[in-house]
C-alpha cells in the first residue's frame, strides 16, 4: 500500500504545507485533515477535514492512514505531546513541520534537537543538568593547567566522542599550539573539527582519520605530530555491548590503550592521560575488567626505568547528557511519546556533567607528577553522593514540563501530560550500585578538593604485565566467549561469577 498521509495542525498552518506539497515534484498523499482549531470547514485548498483531535485514533484507522504531517505553531504547541501519543498508538509514523514563519525566524522546535542536552528543551524549559542531580562543580586552577597546554600540541584520542570534544573544547581555551584530533568515526572527526574551526578559528589543529588499536601506524603518527600532552578518550564503554563482544572490549580498551601509551612513552610526550571508569573497581562486566586491564598495563608503564613520560589515569563515573546515555535516551522516549525506562528502582550511579568531567581531567593530568612523586597515580574525581537512577528518571521527566506515572503503560487512562516510568529489569553485566575505589584501597586528598589520588597496591610490576598482555593477545583472537572471560578472570578475580554462569548456563 502507498503512503497515506494525514495533515494535523490549525487551519492556517494545514493550508500552508498543502500549498508547499503542491509545489514538490513528488509528495505523499493527503488524504485529509485534523484540525485542532475550531473552524467548520468541510475542507482546506481542496483537502477533506475529516474530524478533530479526538478524533484521530478513529480517523487513522477509518482511513488507513500510514503517516502523519504534523504543523503546530508556538501557540498550540502544548497540544503537540497529545497528537503524538495518539499518532503512537494508531501507528502511525509522525513528521513535525514547524510553520514557515517560525522556521525564518529560527523558532525551536518540539522535536529532540541534535544539540548538546545541557542546551536542549524537550517541552520549553532548559535543563541544567548540575542542578537535576543537585551538583555544583568544582572550579580548577588555570594557572597550573595553563602551564602544562599553553603553547603545547595537545593530542585526544576519541576526539569525536562526548568527552572527547569536550576535552578538545577545554583544551582550545588554554590557547595550545596545536590540537591533533585522532578519531576513527569519519562523521564524529568531521563534526568536532568543523566545531573547532568555528570556535577557535586561530588554533592549529590536524584532524586524523585512525584508529589506535594499530600500533605502528599510532606510533608513525606521534612521531609526526610530535606532540607534548596525549589524552586518552578512546574506548568501548556500553556494558551490554561489551558482554556480547569481549574480544572487541579487549582488543579496543586494552590493546587501544597499549599503542598509544606505548608510543607516548617512545617519543617521550611530556604527560599521558587515560580517561578510565568507575567500572573499573571490582569490575564484574567485560567494559570494566578491560578498562582496569588498561589501568594495570599504564601503571607499569610508570615503573619502568628511565621513563621520562609522567603517566596518569582519571576514574570518574557517568557523565549527564553523553551519546548513548540515560538522559538523551530519556529525551527520545518522551519526545516520541513513548514511555520512559529504567531499570531497577534500586540502581544508583555517579554522575556529573561532561564540561565538569573534562574540566577535572585536564586538572588530575597537570597534577601527575607533582612535587616529584612518581607518576602512574589513579586519580579519582569526587563524583558527590550516588544518585538513585528512578528518583532520577522522575525528576527528568519533571524538568521537561511533565509528570511521571509509575508502572502504568501508554494508553487511554494516560492524561497527555503524564510519561509513564517501566522497570525493565538489569542488563547483562550491570551493577545495582557502583564504586570509586576498592574497598582495600585508601583515597587520599590532594591539593584539589574535586580529585583524589588513589593509594594502590596492585600487582603491577613488568614481569607479571607481560604475562597479562600475552594472555589478553591470545584471548581476543578466540571466537568463545566464554574462554576470553576465562583469560580475564585470570587478572580479574572478581570476573569469576561470570564465567561460572556461563558454566552453569
Amino acid at each position: 500500500m502507498s503512503e497515506r498521509s494525514l495533515l494535523v495542525g490549525t487551519l492556517q498552518a494545514c493550508s500552508l504545507v498543502i500549498r508547499q506539497l503542491a509545489a514538490l515534484d513528488t509528495s505523499p498523499e493527503v488524504v485529509g485533515a485534523v484540525l485542532v482549531d475550531e473552524t467548520g470547514k468541510a475542507s482546506i485548498e481542496g483537502v477533506p477535514v475529516l474530524g478533530s483531535v479526538d478524533d484521530l485514533i478513529g480517523v487513522c484507522a477509518t482511513h488507513e492512514i500510514t503517516s502523519a504531517i504534523v504543523t503546530l505553531p508556538a501557540s498550540h504547541r502544548s497540544m503537540w505531546r497529545e497528537i503524538s501519543i495518539s499518532l503512537h498508538r494508531a501507528g502511525v509514523v509522525e513528521r513535525f513541520v514547524p510553520p514557515m514563519d517560525e522556521l525564518l525566524s529560527c523558532a525551536p522546535q518540539v522535536a529532540v534537537s541534535p544539540m548538546p542536552l545541557s542546551q536542549m528543551a524537550v517541552g520549553s524549559p532548559r535543563i541544567d543538568l548540575a542542578k537535576l542531580v543537585g551538583r555544583e562543580a568544582h572550579s580548577i586552577d588555570r594557572e597550573l593547567v595553563g602551564a602544562t597546554l599553553t603553547g603545547k600540541t595537545v593530542l585526544v584520542t576519541g576526539a569525536g566522542g562526548s568527552i572527547g570534544s569536550e576535552l578538545v573544547r577545554q583544551v582550545a581555551t588554554f590557547s595550545p599550539a596545536k590540537i591533533v584530533l585522532m578519531e576513527r568515526a569519519e562523521n564524529a572527526l568531521f563534526e568536532v573539527d568543523r566545531q573547532l574551526k568555528e570556535s577557535f578559528p586561530n588554533i592549529e589543529r590536524v584532524a586524523v582519520l585512525h584508529d589506535v588499536v594499530d600500533a605502528s601506524r599510532t606510533l608513525s603518527l606521534l612521531e609526526r605530530y610530535q606532540p607534548d600532552v596525549v589524552i586518552h578518550a578512546a574506548a568501548h564503554k556500553h556494558v551490554p555491548l561489551m558482554e556480547d563482544h569481549p574480544s572487541h572490549a579487549v582488543t579496543n580498551n586494552v590493546f587501544g590503550t597499549k599503542s598509544i601509551a606505548d608510543a607516548s612513552v617512545a617519543i617521550g610526550v611530556e604527560r599521558f592521560v587515560l580517561i578510565s571508569s568507575d567500572k573499573a573497581v571490582n569490575p564484574v562486566n567485560v567494559m570494566g575488567a578491560t578498562k582496569r586491564l588498561a589501568e594495570m598495563y599504564v601503571q607499569s608503564l610508570a615503573k619502568m626505568s628511565g621513563i621520562q613520560t609522567k603517566l596518569s589515569m582519571v576514574r570518574f563515573g557517568n557523565v549527564l547528557g553523553s551519546a548513548c546515555s540515560v538522559l538523551p535516551i530519556w529525551a527520545d522516549q518522551i519526545a516520541a511519546g513513548r514511555p520512559v525506562t529504567v531499570t531497577d528502582e534500586r540502581m544508583t550511579r555517579y554522575f556529573m556533567t561532561i564540561p565538569e568531567a573534562a574540566t577535572l581531567v585536564l586538572q588530575a593530568g597537570a597534577m601527575s607528577g607533582l612535587d616529584e612523586n612518581p607518576s602512574g597515580e589513579v586519580f579519582v574525581l569526587d563524583m558527590g553522593e550516588p544518585i538513585n537512577i528512578f528518583g532520577l528518571a522522575r525528576r527528568f521527566i519533571r524538568a521537561c514540563g511533565y509528570e511521571a506515572v509509575i508502572g502504568q503503560p501508554m494508553g487511554a487512562g494516560c492524561s497527555p501530560r503524564s510519561v509513564p516510568v517501566i522497570l525493565t529489569g538489569a542488563r547483562p553485566g550491570e551493577k545495582l550500585h557502583e564504586q570509586l575505589s576498592y574497598d582495600a584501597e585508601g583515597l587520599e586528598r590532594t591539593t584539589h578538593p574535586g580529585i583524589y589520588a588513589l593509594d594502590d597496591g596492585t600487582d603491577v610490576e613488568p614481569a607479571t604485565i607481560d604475562a597479562m598482555i600475552e594472555c589478553m593477545d591470545s584471548a581476543r583472537a578466540s571466537h568463545s566467549r566464554k574462554a576470553v572471560l576465562e583469560q580475564i578472570a585470570r587478572y580479574i578475580p572478581t570476573m569469576g561469577k561470570a564465567v561460572q554462569k556461563i558454566s552453569v548456563a
